[in-house]
């Protein structure tokens, strides 16, 4: 089975980890997401890498979770644990971690997203929560600490998609540019921040990540383990998230 990311390490720390699915509309799948945990979890403990940037191969970032692999029902334990490890991994990563959305950015893609600390879009870059419609509750809270309570809960409650033009007016991203810019904008974003030390960077991450008014991980055990443990006691549908 071959590897669903690529992966770049540049001279100066600044890597580069590609979602590399695009058949699949870089959808996390189980194996994808086990991918994503474990080469944060490395480059965590790397003094080589100091920056990450995180982008999606083909034409979208990422469409979300792989709704074929909730189609069967033996997977469900593996699906909840590995999107657990996923989410909290991508969370608790300790260095900048920047998004260069290429694409549509949809339900956990978007969750992707947001977990990010910044993110520069591509012009034909969307955003959305398209699950509620499948009966499965967004993350709100932290795409919330981003664009504030009120869009937030527009965004989750009507699954409507916000272009990168919208996204940058509500503070989702931080800038936009053409396609063909995308990654340069983002490494040079990336190159911005390692001008400052290392020790000073992970200290201003821990800060960032610390001073919402709820912990994430109070949030999330409601948020998505509530979630998960109830399509385990009774599932809601092949499709009811992303």
């Amino acid at each position: 089975m071959g590897r669903d990311i690529a992966v770049d390490i540049a001279g100066d720390g600044v890597a580069t980890l590609t979602l590399a699915r695009p058949e699949r509309r870089n959808a996390l799948s189980i194996q994808l997401r086990e991918e994503i945990a474990a080469q944060l979890g490395q480059w965590a403990a790397d003094p080589a890498v100091r920056v990450v940037v995180l982008t999606g191969a083909g034409s979208s970032f990422c469409a979300g979770f792989d709704l074929d692999e909730f189609a069967q029902a033996g997977l469900a334990r593996r699906i909840r644990d590995s999107s657990r490890r996923y989410h909290l991994a991508v969370w608790a990563f300790p260095k900048p971690l920047l998004a260069a959305v290429n694409g549509p950015a949809l339900a956990g893609g978007l969750d992707l997203c947001v977990l990010c600390d910044c993110r520069v879009a591509s012009a034909g870059a969307v955003f959305g929560h398209p699950e509620i419609k499948f009966g499965a509750p967004p993350m709100f809270t932290p795409l919330q600490w981003i664009v504030g309570a009120g869009v937030a809960r527009e965004l989750c409650l009507t699954g409507r998609r916000m272009d990168a033009t919208e996204a940058l007016r509500a503070g989702l991203v931080s800038r936009v540019t053409e396609p063909g810019r995308l990654l340069d904008e983002t490494l040079a974003m990336a190159r911005t921040m390692i001008e400052a030390p290392q020790a000073a960077l992970e200290g201003t991450k821990r800060y960032l990540t610390g001073s919402a008014g709820v912990t994430f991980e109070q949030a999330f055990a409601a948020e998505h383990d509530a979630v998960f443990d109830e399509f385990l006691a009774g599932p809601i549908g092949p499709r009811a998230a992303r």
